[in-house]
């Protein structure tokens, strides 16, 4: 029996089916910027950069030689208990960087899901109100809170019963499949009108770009337009930056391309090169409203993430890797644009953050082609996954390091698969 076989036997056995695995049967044993060598030593191009997280690539040496120093200082202490540098000089950092108006303060986490909840939290504080509204197709986490401002059903809500209330999901305006942004102005309008009075709600929170939702970007009204009304009836404007963040779409913030600011940014995934960190960054007199104790947790803000995130800041201003990211995905995009026909279509993207839809004969949602894709590029030594709400669509997700042949040669692969099998 093959070492991925027998991994895979071991996986059954012992871990739920509910964890799902884009790598079908393959298993990592070790990484290098933009490749992954798995258990029986093949090579694969990584066009997922662990969705969004190692934008400086795995296994860097610079975050890996702050880590080392580090461990043999300390590696635990729980801030709460007794606080250290490295956790204030990042949110020093973040406070200065993120775009947000007036004095910042910052506060870290472990996953994801837990800045949105924390955000929700810090909202809710600050607002002394309940409802918030999230978007269809937007995707916030998968815990109980998470799951309700999450906009799919299949597979992140559909066994866990309701997932909290006084959650509001508003149309996200995208072009391709004919939602308007005036879609969702008459949404929110109605909203108001039929269902929830504005001074009820605590925030309204929304993806720059969709990313489970599929990668597609709303027009600049649609920030504009969320900006006024939260400003009118004193709702916390969220924009969550969890996959969007540090570099992935060509600027710090995906919420920089918009001529608008929030009021709370949430952040994780590519803050700490592959070291478990997250964030909620936001104005000063918001922040400061939950009680000393409210906001916190065993692990968050660990001194080895915190020093880690401090150097991929450094690596993304040193290498430009903002610009880098713009570069690579005009390169990728163009490549791309050359393979659409009438079942592969909706090439789009923004900075390295790129995604193309797949459809049948009737020009419907194919998500069986997507994963068939997928499959057969993991089987020629791509990684690459689906995403979307139909799950039609495929998205690429390179590190920001990636090396030019390298990313060529993964598109090369891709290309032999696409026409293989859609022409």
């Amino acid at each position: 029996m093959s070492k991925n076989n027998n991994l895979l036997k071991r996986r059954e056995s012992a871990v739920p089916r509910g964890v799902g695995s884009a790598a079908f049967d393959r298993f990592i044993e070790s990484a290098k910027n933009a490749t992954i060598n798995d258990a029986e030593g093949k090579k694969y191009i990584d066009f997922a950069a662990g969705i969004a997280v190692v934008n400086t690539g795995h296994s860097n040496d610079r975050i890996n030689a702050k880590i080392k120093e580090q461990v043999d200082k300390f590696v635990h202490s729980a801030f709460q208990v007794m606080p250290y540098e490295s956790y204030i000089e990042l949110a020093e950092r973040i406070n200065q960087l993120v775009p947000i108006d007036g004095k910042v303060k910052s506060v870290f986490f472990n996953s994801g899901a837990e800045a949105v909840e924390n955000a929700i939290k810090i909202a809710k504080s600050y607002t002394k109100r309940e409802a918030v509204i999230s978007f269809v197709g937007g995707y916030h986490g998968r815990t109980a809170l998470t799951l309700g401002l999450t906009g799919k059903v299949v597979p992140y809500k559909s066994d866990f019963g309701l997932p909290g209330s006084l959650i509001y999901h508003l149309p996200f305006p995208i072009e391709y499949h004919g939602i308007t942004i005036d879609d969702t102005v008459k949404a929110i309008q109605n909203l108001f009108k039929a269902t929830l009075l504005p001074n009820k709600i605590a925030a309204i929170i929304v993806e720059p770009v969709l990313g489970e939702g599929g990668f597609y970007q709303p027009p600049a009204e649609l920030f504009k337009y969320l900006r006024k009304i939260c400003e009118e009836h004193g709702i916390v404007f969220i924009v969550d930056e969890v996959q969007t963040g540090f570099a992935r779409t060509g600027k710090l913030f995906a919420v920089e391309y918009y001529d608008t600011k929030p009021d709370l940014i949430t952040m994780a995934k590519g803050i700490a090169g592959g070291y478990v960190l997250s964030g909620v960054a936001g104005k000063e007199e918001i922040m400061d409203t939950p009680n000393s104790g409210g906001l916190g947790g065993t692990y968050a803000g660990s001194p080895l993430s915190c020093v880690a995130a401090l150097e991929v800041l450094k690596i993304i201003e040193e290498d430009k890797l903002c610009e880098r990211s713009e570069k690579l995905g005009e390169r990728i995009r163009k490549r791309l644009t050359r393979l659409q026909n009438d079942k592969l279509v909706n090439v789009r993207g923004i900075g390295c953050m790129n995604a193309f839809e797949l459809v049948d004969i009737n020009s419907k949602p194919d998500p069986e082609m997507a994963k068939a894709i997928s499959r057969k590029c993991i089987e020629n030594g791509l990684i690459i996954i689906p995403c979307g709400l139909w799950g039609n669509s495929i998205r690429i997700l390179n590190p920001l390091t990636i090396e030019p042949d390298v990313l060529d040669a993964g598109l090369d692969i891709l290309e032999k698969v696409v026409l293989e099998n859609l022409y």
